[in-house]
């Protein structure tokens, strides 16, 4: 089944995303994750306001891939530099419709 990493990100420093992303891009792919969006262009159309400067949405094979990517360890420095750099938000989301 898969997952998605929904994620909204604010810099609040742009010192540490020259150094992101290649690594982020290698890593993703290497764990068979696929950028969906990857964007400023976005808006929000309902809710209270929740800022963010880019909305990321990555698609996984499964829930154990998305988990070892972060837990990677060539990943750990650039997960601690985005985080420290930015206000981040993080949500993993099965691709199921409990609803149906």
């Amino acid at each position: 089944m898969s997952y998605y990493s929904v994620l909204a990100v604010t810099p609040t420093s742009e010192d540490w995303i020259p150094d992101y992303i290649g690594p982020a891009n290698k890593l993703v792919a290497q764990y068979g994750g696929k950028y969906l969006a990857r964007t400023s262009s976005h808006e929000q159309v309902e809710g209270a306001d929740a800022p963010a400067a880019l909305r990321i949405v990555i698609e996984w094979p499964s829930r154990e891939a998305a988990l070892d990517f972060m837990k990677d360890a060539e990943y750990a420095p650039h997960l601690k530099a985005r985080t420290a750099g930015s206000d981040s938000f993080h949500f993993l989301i099965e691709g199921k419709d409990d609803l149906a």
